[in-house]
């Protein structure tokens, strides 16, 4: 025992939980609120991170301190992007419940009508800009 913390062994954890998810972000969050709904189902919801209470996550002019604070998100960066004249840039990962929904800055980007349009031109499944309404999944092909 070290640091008031008890050791016990990884064997001990798996038995005590039914399902143990890795990452508390928008999609694991959601799949243990859904797991758990069955009372007999005992669920484990891990995550790196805190909480995501932090005014670098709630006041987007703070948005480029949240990215780049290690107990908001993991740093990660893309390729040098020759296009971009060699930049890179960051790609945010939060590292906090709620993922990377929590350091995303409020941003909503829907998409422009010609990039429907050319994805219309690529064939099915239909893409037209007029017939979303924002939602992320494309229209029935009723």
């Amino acid at each position: 025992m070290r640091s008031g913390r008890q050791s016990i062994g990884i064997f001990a954890i798996y038995s005590a939980w039914d399902i143990i998810i890795v990452g508390a972000g928008s999609a694991g969050a959601t799949l243990a609120a859904r797991l758990s709904e069955d009372a007999d189902r005992r669920v484990l919801l891990v995550e790196s991170g805190g909480s995501d209470w932090s005014p670098q996550i709630h006041l987007p002019g703070l948005l480029e301190g949240a990215l780049s604070n290690p107990a908001l998100s993991w740093g990660y960066q893309g390729d040098p992007d020759p296009s971009l004249g060699g930049r890179q840039l960051i790609w945010a990962a939060g590292r906090v419940l709620g993922g990377s929904s929590s350091i995303n800055g409020m941003v909503y980007g829907r998409g422009l009508p010609a990039d429907y349009a050319g994805w219309v031109a690529a064939g099915p499944p239909p893409y037209q800009f007029d017939d979303h309404d924002g939602r992320a999944s494309p229209p029935s092909a009723d």
